[in-house]
């Protein structure tokens, strides 16, 4: 995948951390900060944690990656953007899951009173336990 032109294509300045934290989200689907400051340290061991957190901002911010956070846990970040699919965490390892929209094309679900919102989105947590958990 060619990171720089995601980057120049959503108007981001090409930098070796905007590349590596991007790079690092790629690989490593529904990671927290911590991993994806590890995983961009093993190519940039000078990056700072504030580095990456303003770079998770930014990519997020331009929608280029994803940034969830199931109750009870810290934020994590995905590569998969547009789609509006959802997501499965197993209740014991907390591990996460994607699962493609429950119906239809987004916003998947219909409320009840939309109470005059023009809804793009829904965004849906499944709850239970993996198959190593069960």
């Amino acid at each position: 995948m060619d990171f720089q032109q995601l980057l120049r294509g959503a108007a981001l300045r090409v930098t070796r951390p905007r590349v590596a934290v991007l790079s690092a989200v790629h690989t490593h689907p529904h990671a927290d900060t911590d991993s994806i400051i590890g995983a961009v340290r093993r190519d940039l061991p000078e990056v700072s944690h504030q580095a990456v957190y303003n770079t998770l901002h930014a990519l997020t911010a331009a929608r280029l990656v994803r940034r969830i956070q199931p109750s009870g846990s810290v934020a994590r970040y995905e590569a998969r953007v547009g789609d509006n699919h959802h997501h499965i965490v197993c209740r014991s390892c907390g591990l996460i899951a994607d699962v493609d929209c429950t119906v239809g094309d987004a916003p998947c679900l219909e409320a009840a009173d939309d109470s005059g919102f023009s809804i793009d989105e829904a965004e849906v947590v499944f709850w239970g336990l993996c198959p190593a958990c069960s």
